[in-house]
């Protein structure tokens, strides 16, 4: 994830983060199912995703921890 979409995504609102976090754990699980078929060759996208899961991960904890206080 560059600079710029982690920038996008500490802008939006909580609601479309878990959203997106959703998107990306569907994606992560359709992967899953293709590597374990042998349909994918590369891993890129599969690190790309379990990067960009622990970011916007990352950003909503500290979204809830900043609300408690």
């Amino acid at each position: 994830m560059k600079r710029k979409e982690l920038q996008e995504y500490t802008a939006k609102p909580m609601a479309e983060l878990e959203k997106e976090l959703a998107d990306f754990h569907e994606k992560m699980n359709g992967l899953r199912l293709d590597v374990a078929t042998g349909k994918v060759k590369s891993l890129k996208e599969f690190k790309h995703i379990k990067k960009s899961i622990a970011q916007i991960e990352t950003i909503v904890v500290a979204r809830k921890k900043a609300e408690e206080k």
